[in-house]
């Protein structure tokens, strides 16, 4: 972890939009699992939490360094053009807004980018792709998620020279919790994990800096914040050496 606190890139985290209760009030709010600001402060950044509203544009996040774009709900499947699956659940269309926006920004600046489950799925979406709506009707079974706010392990299998290779080796176990998944891959996207039952389990984006997709919660894993360490050491990079 870096030692100089003024040394730390700064991270924007995409928020939920979430009917939640505080104090005496019950009102909707911008909110966010605090495991995600934990594990960008050990891994030496300094968290900034960005709403799912605003004007989100190269222009106005270029102060930041480096976005993970967080895990939460399903995607409307009506931006990548599919009618909804009956378990796909109701969609929150001012997130998906805000979070293809942020992208969008994101890689026009060059900022690394990391995707947390939902986060992966924007990614793809965003570069054209498309999502399985429902997991256990293309693998059969539960296993990526058992039941609910239950998170299954999941052992997935890293393809040699991409950049998570870099970060966590040939295999390893993740904690997951999803039912829906990548399907066809967007433009420049590339798989680059799987799990035995052929699930997608990240991608990553040819000729980014470092703009990678991961379906698994690396969030819980707060002993183990390797993924977060890859990209704020990117988001360094990017801020001390811009190319």
């Amino acid at each position: 972890m870096a030692s100089n606190v003024s040394d730390r890139p700064l991270v924007g985290l995409s928020t939920y939009l979430e009917v939640a209760r505080f104090g005496v009030w019950e009102a909707e709010a911008a909110l966010l699992h605090r495991t995600y600001l934990d594990c960008v402060l050990r891994a030496g950044g300094n968290p900034v939490l960005l709403p799912p509203q605003g004007d989100w544009r190269a222009e106005t996040i270029g102060w930041l360094d480096g976005l993970v774009l967080t895990g939460g709900a399903d995607l409307d499947p009506a931006s990548y053009g599919h009618e909804p699956h009956p378990m796909t659940g109701e969609p929150r269309q001012r997130r998906d807004a805000a979070e293809f926006a942020l992208l969008d920004a994101a890689l026009a600046l060059d900022l690394p980018v990391l995707g947390v489950c939902r986060g992966a799925q924007v990614l793809n979406v965003a570069l054209g792709g498309t999502l399985h709506q429902h997991v256990p009707d293309v693998v059969g079974g539960g296993g990526h998620q058992p039941r609910p706010a239950v998170f299954g392990r999941t052992d997935i299998t890293v393809e040699a020279g991409s950049v998570l290779h870099g970060v966590v080796g040939d295999t390893t176990t993740v904690q997951c919790y999803h039912h829906q998944s990548v399907d066809r891959l967007g433009r420049g996207l590339r798989v680059v994990a799987t799990s035995a039952d052929g699930v997608v389990e990240a991608v990553e984006l040819a000729g980014a800096r470092f703009a990678l997709g991961v379906q698994s919660h690396p969030e819980q894993e707060i002993e183990d914040v390797r993924l977060f360490t890859a990209l704020v050491d990117a988001a360094r990079d990017r801020r001390d050496s811009p190319r």
